[in-house]
């Protein structure tokens, strides 16, 4: 009985050093990034740094944290952030965000994100470039908003990414977000109708992403990686009578200009294309022309309401087979 007191008293005292060393060392690492970061022309502050968790967990709260990326013009505020990780192994990291605003700045403009439990949880590899494993991001009701106005919300948000095991620098994501409501400034810009859906009955995404490098601490420290292919399994947009479906696999180029195929399926067609032109994407002089064509389209499926075609995407531009549809967006993650 005296032996195992004895060995009981030994591992509570050696544990209880572990996790002061692990906490200590976790301080002084982040104290570290926010002094690296400031060397490098960021704005990198907070007022505090508060320990907590012992004895299985490593938990530090930042409060008042506030970053700003001079290169790329992306800066971060908000009352607090947690991070906390088990004490046996700190890979596996959940950051809680605050209840109140979280402001997000870009040369786009300022947005401010509001959520109810939001919280990412990472699993990170051995090594100190802390590669990512998997990670999700999850959240009750949260909300978008400019000081224009709202831009949109949703009563809840998953997003799941995932190292895919099979494909070299690729990583699985999915994506939902249940009750999505687009908000009064996109609204108003596309000039949706008083009487439509607030909310979609559904907006899902599928695929499989490949990156230049893998995702890492340099993510947020230097650049952000840029994707080199995009396998879209299944993205569905369902908005009252509207639905859009839509699959693909292109390639990306180092400029960020999108080479494949699209596969898109449309109901309710005439309405997305008057969408489509109040948000500018279809130039005014061709809209009789694709009209006409999309009507053909769908007369060929046996429904006069449904379009289901293939969009050819070469070179930053679009094309509906030999007819170009203009500019395609390029992907490029700042």
């Amino acid at each position: 009985m005296e032996r195992l007191i004895w060995m009981i008293t030994v591992f509570v005292l050696v544990w209880t050093g572990w996790w002061f060393f692990a906490a200590q060392s976790l301080q002084s690492g982040l104290d570290q990034w926010f002094a690296d970061r400031r060397t490098e022309g960021w704005q990198a502050d907070n007022s505090d740094i508060q320990s907590s968790g012992f004895p299985f967990t490593l938990q530090k709260t930042l409060v008042a944290p506030a970053l700003a990326d001079p290169e790329t013009g992306v800066a971060f505020s908000t009352s607090a952030l947690t991070f906390s990780a088990p004490a046996w192994w700190p890979g596996y990291v959940t950051v809680s965000f605050p209840n109140d605003d979280i402001v997000m700045a870009s040369p786009k403009g300022r947005q401010v994100i509001n959520s109810d439990g939001a919280r990412a949880e990472m699993r990170l590899k051995p090594g100190s470039a802390l590669e990512l494993e998997e990670m999700a991001l999850t959240s009750g009701a949260w909300s978008l908003t400019a000081p224009e106005g709202s831009l949109m919300a949703a009563r809840g948000l998953t997003l799941r990414i995932h190292e895919n095991e099979n494909v070299a620098l690729a990583y699985d994501v999915t994506f939902d977000a249940p009750a999505f409501q687009p908000g009064t400034i996109p609204r108003n810009r596309l000039r949706i109708p008083s009487d439509w859906p607030i909310a979609f009955d559904n907006l899902s995404l599928d695929a499989t992403v490949a990156f230049d490098r893998v995702i890492d601490r340099a993510t947020i420290e230097d650049a952000r990686p840029q994707p080199t292919r995009v396998e879209l399994h299944l993205l569905e947009a369902v908005w009252g009578t509207l639905l859009l479906r839509a699959s693909t696999d292109l390639k990306v180029s180092p400029e960020g200009m999108l080479n494949g195929d699209l596969s898109l399926q449309a109901r309710n067609w005439r309405a997305l294309l008057d969408l489509a032109h109040s948000a500018g994407t279809v130039p005014p002089a061709l809209l009789p022309q694709l009209e006409s064509i999309l009507q053909a389209l769908a007369q060929g499926t046996g429904n006069p309401d449904t379009i289901d075609v293939t969009l050819s995407l070469r070179d930053g531009r679009m094309f509906l087979g030999f007819i170009p549809l203009g500019p395609a967006p390029l992907l490029i993650l700042r």
